[in-house]
């Protein structure tokens, strides 16, 4: 699981602010580029709208200041452009040009510049606009950054930092669906942690808490950035393996279950604990069936677990689907 995600405007409002300066003609772009610099802006510079579009795509920009008329792609067309791009920040952009009546402010607004600035430039005003645009930049920023905050934590289990069971009942559907449609093999893991009980009634339930943000960990660092690991519950675990087939993922499963069971668990009152568990596999030797359910491939998982239980514990067995 990635960190979350700050969002204190003052950390936005403090990162350098960066401006897409585009014009075609030379001295224009070098008198507005110094104007910039000394107002103690970043400014990187395009000569039209394509070469805008390209340095867009491959940098974050909180500020464009464009041209209205230039070769290849005009400013409209550039701003129509930026504003159907999926860029993950926004661009606040103010067009530049000679042009001042309504019809040409109402175009250009249209087309998806945030201001208007009509030549010559004049410093303080320009400076004053692109305030305001570094204003609505920082909370458009904030506030996206609070969404994928909002949203991180409502797929995460808060105890271990696994997604959570609402992400499994609702991502896994859809990689069995992809499974099926694409002919991509897909399989996956359930682990249980053995005498999970027993360690809680030992050693109290803050050292069971301990145990499992520790397996998690252990899961996480061991399996590929494809894969991911969700918290069925209590102490059972999950790690969905796409592009797997179940061969090999019972072959990942063993290679978990080795590494699990070499290592004990540190616990906050300075005591170790040794700490198992019992794997259950399943998935297709090659792509999932049409109609195949996540019902169906968990229940595979479950009867393996409890095979594996039955049997000694601290073991994998395979349930492959038909």
């Amino acid at each position: 699981m990635s960190e979350p995600t700050k969002t204190n405007d003052a950390a936005t409002s403090a990162a350098v602010w960066r401006i897409l300066l585009v014009d075609d003609e030379p001295t224009q772009r070098l008198i507005v580029a110094r104007l910039l610099k000394r107002a103690g802006y970043e400014v990187e510079t395009a000569g039209n709208g394509v070469e805008a579009v390209a340095k867009l795509g491959s940098g974050d920009f909180q500020l464009m200041i464009t041209d209205w008329e230039m070769p290849e792609m005009d400013g409209i067309a550039l701003c129509r452009a930026l504003r159907k791009s999926e860029t993950q920040s926004y661009t606040y952009t103010i067009l530049l040009t000679a042009r001042d009546s309504i019809e040409n402010v109402v175009a250009g607004l249209q087309a998806g510049a945030d201001d208007y600035l009509t030549k010559p430039v004049i410093e303080p005003e320009l400076i004053a606009r692109l305030n305001t645009g570094k204003r609505i930049v920082t909370l458009e920023r904030s506030l996206r950054a609070a969404n994928e905050e909002n949203r991180r934590i409502s797929i995460t289990d808060p105890l271990t930092g696994a997604y959570n069971r609402r992400y499994l009942m609702e991502q896994l559907p859809r990689e069995i669906d992809r499974s099926a449609r694409y002919g991509r093999e897909l399989s996956v893991v359930m682990c249980d942690v053995d005498h999970f009980k027993r360690i809680n009634d030992t050693h109290g339930h803050l050292a069971g808490d301990e145990v499992l943000r520790w397996f998690v960990a252990k899961l996480q660092k061991h399996v590929r950035s494809a894969d991911w690991v969700a918290r069925y519950g209590g102490e059972e675990f999950v790690v969905v393996l796409p592009e797997t087939n179940v061969r090999n993922a019972a072959s990942a499963a063993e290679n978990l279950r080795q590494y699990i069971a070499s290592e004990r668990c540190l616990l906050p009152s300075g005591e170790t604990v040794e700490v198992t568990a019992s794997f259950g596999v399943s998935g297709w030797q090659a792509v999932a069936q049409q109609g195949a359910t996540l019902d169906a491939l968990i229940a595979r998982c479950d009867a393996g677990i409890y095979a594996s239980k039955a049997n000694g514990r601290n073991r994998v067995t395979v349930e492959a689907m038909d």
